[in-house]
């Protein structure tokens, strides 16, 4: 069992930047796959970015590269997704979301565990 916890969304100026943080707990945290995805009102839950266990692998949408890294501190059990030069339309609730293995990660419904979101505003 993983449980989450998302943190640090707000309110920003376009162009700004926040870090969002998903801690976890449970004893099968290092070996989980970790997603960020988001979801905007009356839209689908989009993917934004996936990282393997150990770190070595990423994976980004094509709205987010350049812009958003995903990194993780397994000493902490802690996922972080940075987001630089954010645009109105990155406005969204965001959920982290923990799976096994590495096949199709930016499929929502291929990850077990889900945190209760943050609410990300970007104004412009």
């Amino acid at each position: 069992q993983v449980q989450l916890v998302e943190s640090g969304g707000g309110l920003v100026q376009a162009g700004g930047s926040l870090r969002l943080s998903c801690a976890a707990s449970g004893r099968t945290f290092s070996s989980n796959t970790m997603g960020w995805f988001r979801q905007a009102p009356g839209k689908e839950r989009e993917f934004v970015a996936a990282i393997s266990w150990s770190g070595g692998n990423t994976y980004y949408a094509d709205s987010v590269k350049g812009r958003f890294t995903i990194s993780r501190d397994n000493t902490k059990n802690t996922v972080y997704l940075q987001m630089n030069s954010l645009k109105p339309e990155d406005t969204a609730v965001y959920y982290c979301a923990a799976r096994r293995g590495w096949d199709e990660v930016e499929v929502p419904m291929s990850y077990d565990y889900w945190g209760q979101g943050t609410q990300v505003t970007v104004s412009s």
